[in-house]
């Protein structure tokens, strides 16, 4: 059945810019909101982009890979970002402007965020599109502690091992101050930022 070919084989396909599987991918993100993950069907998403299932089914096999694809596609902006934090050279700008891109991402697609982070350990494609952002944050946050001072590597005082820990710490944060307010995911990003500048040995 062609709606069964793995998600990653049809990048090429969203790269193209393919207007139905935007349309499917838009909805499965408006009906996350509606509905939630459990209560949306094939045929909800189907109706809601305005083809049949049948025609939902060549594009993708089940609800699973439509979420998974949306993870994808979401999950993208994301790694732009974490390349431009590792890409930075001032420490301190490159803290806040990571911060502050992040929230904007959370802002616009928080939900589809925390149901990756909810997904990730049952779905098996999502736990991996959500370790490998976390691998590249890392990667990122590890060059600015460095490029700050802090010494490489991985004991539990080096830059390395802090990332991991600041990496995590933000994810969580970010989960539950989404949830409830634009307001409050600000106020919880401000301070991680700060205990990412403290870290980093970047205070007054």
């Amino acid at each position: 059945m062609p709606g069964h070919h793995p998600v990653r084989n049809r990048r090429a396909t969203e790269r193209k810019g393919d207007v139905r599987e935007r349309a499917i991918l838009d909805t499965c993100e408006a009906l996350l909101a509606q509905k939630g993950y459990d209560a949306m069907t094939v045929g909800d998403i189907a109706q809601g982009a305005g083809i049949t299932r049948g025609a939902l089914y060549f594009y993708f096999g089940s609800k699973q890979e439509v979420v998974t694809a949306l993870v994808a596609r979401t999950v993208e902006h994301l790694w732009e970002r974490s390349r431009a934090t590792a890409q930075a050279d001032e420490p301190r700008q490159a803290i806040a402007q990571a911060m502050q891109r992040t929230v904007e991402l959370w802002n616009e697609h928080g939900l589809v965020m925390r149901t990756a982070i909810d997904l990730s350990l049952t779905v098996p494609e999502i736990g991996e599109l959500w370790s490998r952002t976390a691998d590249l944050f890392i990667t990122a946050i590890t060059a600015v502690l460095e490029r700050a001072g802090v010494q490489p590597g991985t004991e539990p005082e080096q830059a390395s091992a802090m990332a991991r820990a600041l990496c995590w710490m933000i994810e969580r944060t970010f989960y539950h101050a989404s949830q409830e307010s634009r307001e409050n995911l600000q106020k919880a990003s401000s301070t991680c930022e700060h205990i990412w500048l403290v870290s980093a040995g970047l205070t007054v």
